[in-house]
């Protein structure tokens, strides 16, 4: 392209030369994609306000409960010494959205993303039903505030403060529990004035998330449509336009030779650009605003389908799909980062089988050194720290492998709850003749309930002779 057909890369869709805001309206969609698109949102909104209401083994299906440090995932909880489990998550998400990209292009962000399901398929489709399609929506916003306008914008907006409401509360369910939103909500109000005060809040942001940043939160605010420019490549899959078979455009004439008149088969009727959530024209090349929503394959199929021409001039197809007629390629880029994928997932799912069920950690008491006890035994005084990330409560108690040994507990009755620490001290004797050397390598049994559940091995100190 010439550097005037490249102008449009200096600047985006929705504000215009003197840095405004453009309010976008798009054409309500229609079409197989969007009926697929549809199926996939309800999906996940159904997933999204069920799952913090159910459990399993007792407890939250899934919580991430940030403030106490507690997160359950599918019925098991994990704490801040699985933090190495989250890390390796956390980095296995990133390969996965990488490669994900490089495959796929955007596709996440119009399919999946829960910023574009609510706002197209929830907000958007509220939109429509009570100001009707983009050209109702943009006579309303033009008249003068009548008896219609302040009706139908007090309606659409009152019914997105509501929903912002639920979502609001369906976000807290997730971090708090669903049990504690609960008790915020039907105690008095004194009991629980910041749970209400955090849910006014969360109702407000993400009103004016959907009821005003809309698109721009896509545009200018993820970062990830910056990404997007650095993980592409020619081999990736895209929303594109068959700029081979479109150009050059001219309008449509019944019964017209358009190969014979050097016309293609792009009509110009600019319907891919008035479908578009985003405002942008796909004509025009990948570009960072585009979120892979296929909006703009329907309406130009149907009128495709209409004129009589071949569908597929805007499609999922990669840049040397178009140029060159060639199809997905596995590249070395694509494998390199499949079997870096892989590989992570197996080490995540190694780590999630090996994961122990309390974490246990014995030290010698700082400051301290051996005593010597007035029948001539020596003793070290230790700490441990035991945490439990069961449901079950346990009776600890402490044992030698070897019977040379003592060891007495500070509290007789230790007695570890559920998801809960313990911190405690006691004290280990050995014979004087036992030690060599200034010191032995010991190793101490945790039970709980009678039952080993752990052992631990630690440097016990005496005289050196």
């Amino acid at each position: 392209m010439s550097e005037e057909e490249e102008s449009f890369r200096d600047h985006i869709a929705t504000v215009n030369e003197k840095g405004k805001r453009v309010w976008i309206y798009p054409k309500k969609p229609k079409g197989h994609f969007y009926t697929y698109r549809k199926a996939v949102s309800y999906f996940f909104l159904l997933l999204l306000f069920t799952l913090p209401h159910l459990k399993a083994n007792g407890e939250q299906l899934l919580m991430f409960n940030v403030i106490e440090r507690k997160f359950n995932i599918f019925g098991y909880i994990f704490w801040p010494q699985d933090f190495y489990l989250f890390a390796i998550a956390a980095i296995l998400g990133l390969v996965f959205i990488i490669l994900f990209t490089i495959i796929y292009g955007r596709l996440f962000c119009g399919w999946i993303c829960p910023q574009t399901i609510f706002m197209e398929m929830v907000f958007r489709r509220i939109e429509y039903f009570i100001e009707g399609d983009a050209t109702h929506q943009r006579k309303l916003s033009a008249q003068s505030w009548n008896r219609e306008k302040i009706l139908k914008r007090l309606a659409k907006h009152t019914v997105f403060w509501i929903i912002s409401f639920f979502i609001a509360n369906t976000f807290l369910a997730y971090i708090i529990g669903s049990d504690q939103l609960w008790k915020i909500q039907t105690d008095p109000i004194g009991k629980h004035l910041g749970g209400l005060i955090s849910i006014a809040i969360f109702t407000t942001v993400f009103y004016l998330v959907f009821a005003r940043l809309r698109e721009q939160v896509c545009t200018t605010i993820c970062p990830y449509g910056r990404l997007q420019g650095v993980l592409l490549d020619p081999n990736s899959m895209v929303v594109a336009y068959d700029y081979k078979r479109g150009e050059n455009r001219a309008k449509f004439k019944k019964n017209e030779d358009r190969k014979a008149s050097g016309k293609g088969d792009c009509i110009d009727c600019k319907l891919c650009v008035h479908v578009c959530p985003t405002g942008i024209d796909i004509r025009n090349g990948t570009q960072l605003e585009c979120i892979n929503c296929t909006a703009c394959i329907d309406e130009c199929d149907t009128i495709m389908e209409g004129v009589g021409q071949e569908k597929g001039l805007i499609r999922i197809v990669s840049e040397n799909g178009i140029k060159n007629g060639t199809k997905f390629q596995w590249t070395r880029r694509v494998k390199a980062y499949t079997a870096v994928l892989i590989g992570l997932m197996i080490i995540l799912t190694t780590l999630l089988v090996a994961r122990r069920d309390f974490e246990t950690n014995i030290f010698r008491q700082r400051g301290t050194t051996y005593i010597t006890t007035e029948d001539g035994k020596i003793s070290n005084i230790f700490e441990i720290n035991l945490t439990n990330k069961t449901h079950n409560d346990y009776k600890i108690a402490l044992k030698l492998d070897d019977k040379i040994g003592k060891i007495e507990l500070v509290v007789h009755n230790l007695k570890l709850k559920k998801e809960h620490h313990l911190k405690d001290r006691f004290l280990v004797t050995y014979p004087f003749e036992s030690i060599k050397n200034g010191g032995k390598k010991i190793t101490i049994i945790i039970l709980g309930n009678g039952k080993e559940i752990q052992r631990m091995k630690v440097k016990f100190i005496g005289p050196i002779l």
